[in-house]
């Protein structure tokens, strides 16, 4: 017979599996969207898989050195890779269950995309420079804290006014939250990726930096060629066409939900046709 001991026995197991399953997939999930912390994290990988082969052939030479690295590894990591730990913890603290831009309509996200596109289009066109910063899932706060707030409605007007040559807000970045643009003037740490060409400005290196770092969507328009740019997952997509950006924009602001939905439409559709 099983007894309210042996109920409550049985829960907090499961409490104890679900927060370590859980621990494991934020951990996961942030080194997945940090570039730097999954570069290490398959150096590690690749060290631990020398280390098994070389005790099944009996490499032992081999084997002595990746002993010692295996033992003082971690001490070094910790000095070495100190910022992108530290990087990963803020983070963890900075994650939102729920990013503003999920909990937008559908209409909502299609007029926020349509600013966003007639905003880039001028931009372009005439060749201003702008750095434009959407939040997802991880929070921007700590670059908005030392931003100038603005907590206005996302406007395609706004955006080129806040670009304009002689804005002196012009220079920083704009960060959005949901569908509405927060701050102007915010500055973001550059990335020192060997990948990124040399000829590109201050602009994409810093899209791509805070692209290394959190999951926010970067859109870069370039001063000097008008060309369109978007940083996301650690990536630089660069000289986009508009409706490439555009599309971009809308597959990347659908919740996970309605992709699910949609894939599950086109799976029921293939199906009649097929019948």
């Amino acid at each position: 017979m099983i007894t309210m001991t042996d109920v409550l026995s049985i829960l907090r197991k499961l409490v104890d599996i679900s927060l370590v399953w859980l621990i494991f997939y934020y951990i996961l999930k942030n080194i997945r969207n940090n570039l730097k912390l999954s570069l290490l994290f398959k150096g590690v990988f690749i060290v631990i898989i020398l280390k098994i082969v070389s005790d099944r052939l009996g490499f032992t030479t081999i084997g002595v050195l990746l002993e010692y690295i295996i033992q003082w590894g971690p001490i070094s990591l910790i000095i070495i890779f100190q910022p992108e730990i530290r990087n990963i913890l803020e983070q963890l603290g900075r994650s939102q269950l729920l990013g503003r831009h999920k909990v937008l309509t559908v209409d909502e996200r299609e007029r926020m995309v349509y600013e966003l596109i007639t905003a880039i289009d001028y931009l372009r066109k005439e060749r201003i420079g702008a750095l434009i910063v959407l939040e997802r899932d991880i929070s921007l706060g700590n670059y908005i804290d030392k931003a100038k707030k603005l907590y206005a409605d996302l406007s395609s007007d706004l955006l080129i006014a806040i670009f304009y040559e002689g804005n002196p807000l012009h220079d920083g970045g704009v960060i959005i939250q949901g569908d509405r643009i927060t701050c102007a003037g915010a500055v973001f740490p550059t990335s020192s990726s060997p990948k990124l060409n040399r000829r590109l400005g201050t602009r994409h290196r810093a899209a791509l930096g805070l692209a290394e770092e959190t999951d926010a969507i970067c859109i870069v328009v370039s001063e000097e060629t008008g060309r369109i740019s978007v940083a996301l997952k650690g990536e630089l997509l660069y000289n986009l066409t508009l409706d490439d950006a555009r599309m971009l924009l809308i597959d990347e602001l659908r919740p996970k939900q309605d992709e699910d939905y949609s894939e599950k439409i086109d799976e029921e559709e293939i199906y009649e046709e097929d019948n």
